[in-house]
């Protein structure tokens, strides 16, 4: 069940990695081997870009030699001053991986109709500056209606890894919605097996091919005719939240496909707020957060 730490708010995160020398070794050789499968190219690009630190003292020289008790950080971040989009904010960023929150009404990946106005595009734009071969790999994605907080590899690498075993790399992903009607519960979980049927997702009590899904929530207000819930999905599935909204009675504010009958946010109002994973490379936990949307708690405040 969902554990209430009150109200989320954007938590800073440290500017560097950092790794503790236990025994004599070069620069390169001591990075190769705390990032397991990283090349010497992107180490050399590493120390090119001036990310390596060696105990606080920026380090370009590949052979710098390490002594026991040394300290070597590697910059999480690049300095990302460049970027600017007005649907698109960009959260963390390092040689394997961005983190990225994006506005609704902007899709994820291309399609066939609509390939340059995604955040794929956008970000495949935004690392071909540094070079032109550059390119971003997808490894989820959110409904381009719904807001939040998205992770995009860098390498094809970097991205089997993270899809390959996403369920045991990403330990927390929660959304916050506002849903129609006063919740009933304080709490619940919703467990049925969805069906994708292209045009929507269905939902059944049994197995009938579909994909078993289980959804847990927790009501933080309730104002006249909506609810403020937070939502941690325990699996994750296409339009999971959107369809288990409608099971329970309560759609998603905005959600015309699942039963909405109002749309007072003109949007779809549902925000992936907080995701925590193992870095892939590295082993570090990683967590990002995002305030609830203002507009959410407005339309949900006592007046």
């Amino acid at each position: 069940m969902i554990e209430s730490k009150g109200r989320p708010v954007a938590r800073a995160v440290a500017q560097y990695t950092v790794f503790r020398v236990d025994e004599p070794d070069e620069l390169m050789a001591f990075l190769m081997k705390k990032m397991d499968g990283i090349s010497r190219t992107k180490v050399k690009h590493l120390l090119s870009s001036r990310a390596i630190q060696v105990d606080n003292v920026i380090t370009t020289q590949h052979d710098f030699p390490l002594k026991q008790g040394m300290k070597v950080q590697m910059s999480r971040s690049k300095n990302n001053k460049g970027f600017r989009h007005p649907l698109l904010k960009l959260v963390y960023e390092d040689v394997y991986l961005i983190v990225v929150e994006k506005k609704e009404g902007l899709l994820s990946v291309g399609t066939e109709n609509q390939k340059e106005r995604t955040v794929q595009h956008i970000l495949n734009e935004y690392v071909k500056r540094e070079r032109p071969k550059n390119r971003i790999y997808v490894v989820h994605r959110l409904d381009r209606e719904t807001s939040g907080l998205m992770m995009y590899a860098k390498d094809e690498k970097t991205q089997h890894s993270l899809r390959d075993n996403w369920q045991e790399v990403v330990t927390d992903r929660r959304y916050v919605a506002v849903v129609e009607g006063r919740m009933e519960e304080k709490e619940g979980t919703v467990k049925s097996w969805l069906t994708d049927h292209k045009s929507h997702v269905s939902s059944s009590d049994y197995d009938d091919g579909g994909k078993y899904s289980i959804t847990h929530y927790q009501t933080i207000k309730c104002h006249n005719d909506y609810s403020l819930i937070e939502l941690y999905l325990e699996t994750g599935r296409k339009n999971q939240i959107r369809v288990h909204a409608l099971r329970l009675g309560h759609p998603v504010s905005g959600d015309f496909r699942y039963g909405a009958q109002t749309d007072p946010l003109r949007r779809l109002a549902l925000h992936a707020f907080k995701l925590c994973f193992r870095h892939p490379v590295t082993g570090e936990f990683m967590e990002f957060e995002t305030p609830y949307p203002k507009a959410f708690k407005d339309l949900t405040a006592d007046k």
